[in-house]
C-alpha cells in the first residue's frame, strides 16, 4: 500500500500507479495499475525463491503512462543484511527518490542494458581534500566480468608545512585523509553512460599491507540518497517475510525426519511432533508449507491430515460452521490443494477463464455500480451464461480431481457424519467448504495468483469474476441451497441468486461432491486433455545458427502443456516450432559466456537444442524447474550435458569438435518423480529444524505445561502457561517434546560449524577487486603505487 504519493501539478492531480519487485536492478514481479489514486492499495502478496546473490531487494513505485516511459515516482530499498530486521512485520517506509547516483546496477556480474550485456569500463581517483586525479581504463565489449588489468600510478607528496627530519620519512599527514575511488561505467556510445556503482577504499588501509587483495561490494554514490524533498515523495507498506535457510547433506536430517514422519500414527495426534510444530509456531502458516510437503513426498499427507481434521471436529459445536476456521487442519488442506491441484484448475477453469478475461462482457449488476448506458438485465444475463458455464465444468470435472484430494474428502465426509449423525447435510458441507469455498471460489477470483492468466485482469473483469465467485461459492455450499436461500448480504445478489435455486443445480452438487470424496481410485488430472502449465514472453535463438549475433535472437510467446512446449509470433497466433514433451532429454541453464546473455537456459531435445532467455531469473528457474518436472520420466533423458554453446565448430565448454560429442557436465535434474510431489525433503527438514529452533522457549514452555498437568491432577483454574496448548496426553507429550529436543541439539553442532566456517570466509557478490602490487618507501619521491583489476 503506498500513501500521499506526489499529486501532478494542475487541476488533474491523480496518478496511475503500479509497484515493481526488484532484486538490485532486476524486476521480477510486479503488481497490478491502480488508476486515479494518490493512496493506492495494492493489497498483492508475492511468494519467490531467490535464485542468486543480490545485495538490495527494492520496491520501485511508478506512474503509468500510455504513450511514454512509466515515470518512477521513488523507490524503497532494503539491503539484503537488513532484511531479517524487517521480516513478519507491517512497516511504513518513505519513498526515496531515484537517480542514476542511487542506483547499483550490478550484483554477481553487471546487469543487462536494454537487453545486451555491457561495455563497461572504469574511471580509477585518488581523492583527498585538495586533489582529485582520475584515470580511466579501457571499454571491455559485451560483457558482464570485465578483468581490465591495468595498472594506474598516483604520486603522494608531503604538504608544504611538513619539515623533513630524514630523506627515509614516509609522509603520513596527508595519506590519512586520501582515498582511492573507482567508479564503475556502461559505454552508452552515442547515448549517455549508464553508472554502475562506486567503491572507495582508504589510502590508510592499503597502506599497511605490501600486497592488498579484496572483493568489494559496489555501492551508490553517497549523495544518491541525500534529498531535502523525499517525505514530498509519499510513502510505501510492506510486509516482508524473509528466509534463509543452509541445507546440510542428507545424512544429518534422518532422525528428524523419521520422528515426523511416524506422526500420523501418534495416539494422540496433538501429541506427535508435526501437530507440535504448528503449536509452538508463531504462525501457523510457516510450520504448513514445509510440514504438508514432507508428509505429501512421503504419502503421509492423508492420514495425519485426517486425524487433525477429527481433532477440529471434536470442537466444533455447530454442524454449519464446520471446517469454517484457520485451523492446523485447514491449512494443511489448503496448502496440499494448491501443491496437487494446480494442474486440476488448469484443466477445469482456464479455458473459461481465459474468455471471460478476453472479452469485454459487462457483468455489472449493482444498480450503484452500473455505468451510463448500461442494461442491467443484458448484464444479468452475462453473469448468468458465465456462471452457468462455469459450473457446469466444476460439477462434470470430477474425473480429473486428483487422488489425494479425494481421499481426505472421503476421510472428512466419514468423520463429519460420525460427528453430526442427525444431520443429512454435513457430510456434503464438509467437503464443499473446502473444494468450492477454499478451491474454486479463490481461483476464479484471483486467476494470476494460481498461473490460471499470465497477468492482472483489468478492474471490470475482476469486478466480473468476483460476482461470479461469490455466486459459485454460494452454489457450491450444500447447506445453503438445501435450505433455498442464500447467505448474500446484498439485495442485487440475493435476486440474481433465485435464479439458480433449481433442485437441478442441487442434485448436480450433491453427485460431483459424491464423486470426488468415494473411494474410488481417479486418475490423474489431464489424461484426456492436454493440462496448460504455463506461458509467457521470452527471447530464443534461431535454430541451427552458428554464429553469434544479435538478429539471432526473436521475442517468442512460449506455451507449455503437459504434451508439448510450443512458442508463437504472438499470443493466440499457431505455433511456429513444436516440441514434444516425451522428446526432451535434459533441461539446464546456459552459461551466460555463450552468448553474452544472463537466464538463459537450454532445452536439450531429440533435434537441435533450443536456446531460450529468460525476462529475468527468477522466471528463468520456474521454467526450468516445470520442465523439468514434466519430463522427468521421460525415456532416454541425458545423465550429462553441454553448459556452453556449440558455436565455430566446437563445444565452448569443453572444446570438443563433434557437436553429438557426450556432456561434459552431470545433469543437475534427479531420479524421475511425481510432477506434482517433486519435493526437496532434506530442505524442508532443514526448514523444519530452524522452525523448532526459533521456537525452542515455546516448547519448553510446552514442557514445563506437560510436567504440570501430570502432577496436578485436580481440575484447570484459570488460564495458566499451558492454556493455548493443545495438550490431550500430558506423558506422550512430554516423550515427543524430549525427543524433538534432542534431535535438535544433535542438528544444531554442524549448523554450527558451518556458521563458523561461513563467517570467516569472504561475502560474494558483485565486486570490484583491488590490488596494492608495491609500496615504495622512498623519501627522495614519496610515492605509493596502486594496481587497480576488475
Amino acid at each position: 500500500e503506498a500513501k500521499n504519493l506526489l499529486p501532478y501539478l494542475g487541476p488533474n492531480k491523480m496518478r496511475d500507479c503500479f509497484c515493481t519487485i526488484n532484486l538490485d536492478q532486476e524486476e521480477v514481479y510486479r503488481t497490478q495499475v491502480v488508476e486515479k489514486s494518490l493512496s493506492p492499495f495494492f493489497s498483492e502478496e508475492f511468494y519467490f525463491e531467490i535464485p542468486r546473490t543480490f545485495q538490495y531487494l527494492s520496491f520501485y513505485v511508478y506512474d503509468k503512462n500510455v504513450l511514454q516511459r512509466d515515470l518512477r515516482i521513488g523507490k524503497v530499498a532494503i539491503k539484503k543484511e537488513d532484511l531479517c530486521n524487517h521480516s513478519g512485520k507491517e512497516t511504513w517506509f518513505s519513498l526515496q527518490p531515484v537517480d542514476s547516483n542511487s542506483e547499483v546496477q550490478a550484483c554477481h556480474g553487471l546487469p543487462l542494458i536494454n537487453g545486451q550485456s555491457c561495455d563497461p569500463y572504469a574511471t580509477v581517483s585518488l581523492v583527498g581534500p585538495s586533489r582529485n586525479d582520475q584515470k580511466k581504463t579501457k571499454v571491455k565489449k559485451k560483457t558482464s566480468n570485465p578483468q581490465f588489468n591495468e595498472i594506474f600510478y598516483f604520486e603522494v607528496t608531503r604538504s608544504s608545512s611538513y619539515t623533513r627530519k630524514s630523506q627515509f620519512q614516509v609522509e603520513e599527514e596527508d595519506i590519512e585523509k586520501l582515498e582511492i575511488r573507482i567508479d564503475l561505467w556502461n559505454n552508452g556510445n552515442l547515448v549517455q553512460d549508464v553508472f554502475l556503482g562506486e567503491i572507495k577504499v582508504p589510502v590508510n588501509v592499503l597502506r599497511n599491507d605490501a600486497s592488498h587483495q579484496a572483493w568489494y561490494l559496489l555501492q551508490p554514490r553517497d549523495n544518491g540518497n541525500k534529498s531535502s524533498k523525499t517525505d514530498d515523495l509519499g510513502s510505501l507498506r510492506l510486509n516482508i517475510c524473509y528466509t534463509e535457510d543452509y541445507v546440510l547433506p542428507s545424512e544429518y536430517y534422518g532422525p528428524l525426519k523419521t520422528l515426523l514422519l511416524k506422526s500420523p500414527d501418534v495416539q494422540p495426534i496433538s501429541a506427535s511432533a508435526a501437530y507440535i510444530l504448528g503449536e509452538i509456531c508463531r504462525d501457523k502458516n510457516d510450520a504448513v508449507l514445509p510440514l504438508v510437503r514432507l508428509l505429501l513426498h512421503h504419502d503421509k499427507l492423508v492420514p495425519f491430515a485426517a486425524a487433525v481434521a477429527e481433532l477440529d471436529l471434536k470442537e466444533t459445536q455447530d454442524a454449519n460452521t464446520i471446517f469454517r476456521g484457520n485451523s492446523l487442519a485447514t491449512r494443511c488442506l489448503d496448502e496440499m490443494m494448491k501443491i496437487v491441484g494446480g494442474h486440476y484448475l488448469k484443466v477445469t477453469l482456464k479455458p473459461i477463464l481465459d474468455e471471460i478475461c478476453e472479452s469485454s462482457k459487462s457483468c455489472e449488476i449493482d444498480p450503484i455500480k452500473l455505468k451510463e448506458g448500461d442494461n442491467v438485465e443484458n448484464n444479468k444475463e452475462n453473469l448468468r451464461y458465465y456462471v452457468d458455464k462455469l459450473f457446469s465444468t466444476i460439477v462434470k470435472s470430477s474425473m480429473s480431481c486428483p487422488t489425494v484430494m479425494c481421499d481426505i474428502f472421503y476421510s472428512l465426509r466419514q468423520m463429519a457424519t460420525q460427528r453430526f449423525p442427525n444431520d443429512p447435510h454435513v457430510q456434503y458441507s464438509a467437503v464443499s467448504s473446502f473444494v468450492f469455498l477454499r478451491f474454486f471460489a479463490v481461483a476464479v477470483v484471483s486467476p494470476h495468483t494460481f498461473h490460471l492468466r499470465p497477468h492482472h485482469p483489468d478492474p471490470q473483469t475482476i469486478r466480473t469474476l468476483t460476482l461470479i465467485s461469490k455466486t459459485i461459492q454460494t452454489l457450491g455450499s450444500w447447506g445453503s441451497l438445501s435450505k433455498s436461500k442464500s447467505s448474500f448480504k446484498e439485495t442485487f445478489m440475493c435476486e440474481f441468486f433465485k435464479m439458480f435455486q433449481e433442485e437441478g443445480y442441487i442434485m448436480a452438487v450433491k453427485k460431483f461432491l459424491d464423486e470426488i470424496s468415494s473411494t474410488e481410485t481417479k486418475e490423474s488430472s489431464g489424461t484426456s486433455e492436454p493440462v496448460h502449465l504455463k506461458e509467457g514472453e521470452m527471447y530464443k535463438r534461431a535454430q541451427g545458427r552458428t554464429r553469434i549475433g544479435k538478429k539471432n535472437f526473436k521475442k517468442r510467446w512460449f506455451c507449455l502443456t503437459s504434451r508439448e512446449l510450443t512458442y508463437h509470433k504472438q499470443p493466440g497466433k499457431d505455433a511456429i516450432y513444436t516440441i514434444p514433451v516425451k522428446n526432451i532429454l535434459a533441461v539446464e541453464k546456459l552459461e551466460e559466456s555463450s552468448f553474452n546473455k544472463k537466464n538463459m537456459f537450454q532445452v536439450i531435445h531429440t533435434e537441435k537444442p533450443l536456446y531460450v532467455q529468460a525476462n529475468n531469473c527468477v522466471e528463468a528457474n520456474e521454467w526450468i524447474e516445470m520442465l523439468c518436472r514434466v519430463s522427468r520420466c521421460n525415456q532416454n533423458r541425458l545423465s550429462s550435458y553441454h553448459p556452453s554453446a556449440y558455436l565455430n565448430g566446437s563445444w565452448l565448454c569443453c572444446l570438443e569438435t563433434s557437436e553429438n560429442a557426450l556432456g561434459c557436465k552431470p545433469c543437475t535434474a534427479g531420479v524421475p518423480a511425481d510432477i506434482q510431489i517433486d519435493i526437496d525433503e532434506d530442505r524442508e527438514t532443514e526448514r523444519i529444524y530452524s522452525l523448532f529452533t526459533l521456537s525452542l522457549l515455546k516448547l519448553q514452555k510446552m514442557e514445563e505445561a506437560c510436567g504440570t498437568i501430570a502432577v496436578y491432577q485436580g481440575p484447570q483454574k484459570e488460564p495458566d502457561d499451558y492454556s493455548n496448548f493443545v495438550i490431550e496426553d500430558s506423558v506422550t507429550t512430554f516423550k515427543t517434546i524430549q525427543q524433538i529436543k534432542s534431535v535438535i541439539e544433535k542438528l544444531d553442532e554442524p549448523h554450527e560449524k558451518y556458521r563458523k566456517k561461513r563467517s570467516s570466509s569472504a561475502k560474494y557478490g558483485s565486486k570490484f577487486f583491488v590490488q596494492q602490487v608495491t609500496e615504495n618507501p622512498n623519501g627522495l619521491n614519496n610515492r605509493k603505487m596502486f594496481n587497480l583489476t576488475s
